[in-house]
């Protein structure tokens, strides 16, 4: 291969449209933009999002920001925080009723934060890996 054969795939360049070359090219006098008009002019396009003189949808629609009905269901547990409950078998109700997640709290996971000494056990309680492990090494289990 040369550099002077070296040639673009056959369709992937299109000939530029040549307007206002004479009738015979059908592109000639109004350059295929018909006749007056906004759009015929120079220029003349509306910017983007511009709906005719209504108000567009960009400024219908509140700017808030966005908020999950999930959020409030779900909560996090350091590690440090389980060994101040006084039941055998820690589940979503037990932390609830210990104050330690609010009382609409449907799923509690336990988070690798602090430090864990005692052994405890876990029931319906999603863990990270890392917390797993120490659950697990100071002799407590999950289930």
């Amino acid at each position: 291969m040369l550099l002077n054969t070296i040639k673009p795939a056959t369709g992937s360049k299109k000939n530029a449209k040549r307007v206002g070359r004479g009738i015979g090219s059908g592109l000639g006098k109004t350059c295929g933009r018909g006749h007056k008009g906004q759009k015929s002019r120079s220029g003349g396009m509306p910017k983007i999002g511009f709906e005719g003189g209504q108000m567009p949808i960009q400024r219908r629609l509140p700017k808030i920001g966005f908020t999950s009905s999930k959020k409030r269901l779900t909560a996090q547990v350091r590690l440090n925080e389980l060994e101040n409950i006084d039941v055998e078998v820690i589940t979503v109700e037990a932390l609830i009723a210990s104050n330690i997640v609010p009382a609409c709290t449907k799923k509690v996971k336990v988070i690798l934060s602090g430090e864990i000494k005692s052994a405890v056990k876990l029931e319906g309680i999603s863990v990270t890996s890392g917390a797993a492990k120490s659950i697990e090494a100071a002799g407590g289990s999950i289930a």
